[in-house]
């Protein structure tokens, strides 16, 4: 038996809830990760997982047992990745995620950069609105968009963002301008399920003005920013959403920005990895390169 590898299978059935989940995560075929876990089980005499036709449950032994699998892997993992990083050249696999317009717009193309450069390294990149769990996933570097959990995560600030009202100039035509956030309780507005979004209650804030809250008429509710923004270019409402996912409509005058001067909070962009992976070459070495290239690109627009 090929102890490390039934010990990567345990993990991922733990982690992905069923054989045939793991058998995908793996990229292998559902009878081996069935046939490692059999042969794991029976090597140490205990039962790990309880396995029914609804579902399957780790039993107390499993939970100690994939605590240490979980240590024991991200040590030899590590050290393989030191012993590596004694080449100049990165290889193997990292695994990063982001939120969706965030990663289309910044992260793909730092990303792309960065495999250029290391022709031997190789990505994948998960584009989620959740936070995804970095150790269930077994994600490497994960962007992170608004105030940080404590969750024993190692963080690095890259820039901060805030949130923008804006609306197509239609709709302003021969209406006046609002002129504060209790101003949007009689205009058509739309709402989006995404970050930083508090649904048709819209809180500003500012250190002027303090906090405002309004209760707005959702004319339109999505489930993506994109599709907000596209529908606030279309006319049919105010919208609020994170200052880069406005910024190319506002340029190109598309979208009118309202209520500046109630929305000036930073809103914090961190990259966050774990502690057990920070030594890990192919992961210092891209946390060091995003962190550059996203405070460089976050500076000058801050200007």
């Amino acid at each position: 038996m090929d102890h490390f590898r039934a010990m990567k299978a345990f993990i991922a059935v733990a982690d992905a809830g069923s054989l045939s989940a793991a058998a995908r995560r793996m990229g292998a075929p559902l009878a081996n990760i069935s046939r490692l876990l059999a042969q794991l089980e029976g090597q140490l005499d205990c039962v790990l997982i309880e396995r029914t036709t609804r579902r399957m449950a780790l039993t107390a032994a499993g939970r100690d047992y994939l605590d240490a699998c979980r240590h024991v892997i991200e040590t030899l993992e590590a050290s393989e990745g030191r012993i590596a990083g004694q080449s100049e050249e990165l290889a193997g696999t990292i695994a990063i995620t982001a939120p969706v317009s965030f990663g289309r717009l910044q992260i793909v193309p730092l990303v792309a950069e960065f495999l250029s450069t290391h022709p031997r390294l190789d990505a994948r990149l998960l584009l989620s609105d959740r936070n995804i769990d970095l150790v269930e996933e077994d994600i490497d570097v994960a962007v992170r968009i608004g105030d940080l959990r404590d969750s024993g995560l190692l963080a690095q600030r890259v820039g901060s963002l805030r949130l923008v009202a804006g609306a197509a100039p239609r709709l302003l035509k021969g209406r006046a301008i609002p002129s504060s956030p209790s101003d949007l309780a009689d205009r058509p507005c739309i709402t989006f399920s995404g970050l930083m979004q508090g649904g048709s209650r819209w809180v500003f804030k500012s250190k002027r003005h303090g906090r405002k809250a309004v209760r707005v008429h959702p004319r339109l509710n999505v489930n993506t920013a994109e599709a907000a923004v596209d529908a606030a270019i279309s006319g049919v409402g105010v919208v609020r959403v994170l200052s880069y996912q406005a910024e190319a409509a506002i340029r190109a005058g598309q979208l009118v920005p309202l209520l500046q001067q109630f929305e000036d909070t930073a809103i914090p962009i961190n990259l966050v990895y774990r502690a057990t992976r920070s030594d890990t070459p192919r992961v210092k070495r891209f946390v060091e390169f995003a962190a550059a290239r996203l405070r460089q690109h976050h500076q000058s627009r801050a200007r």
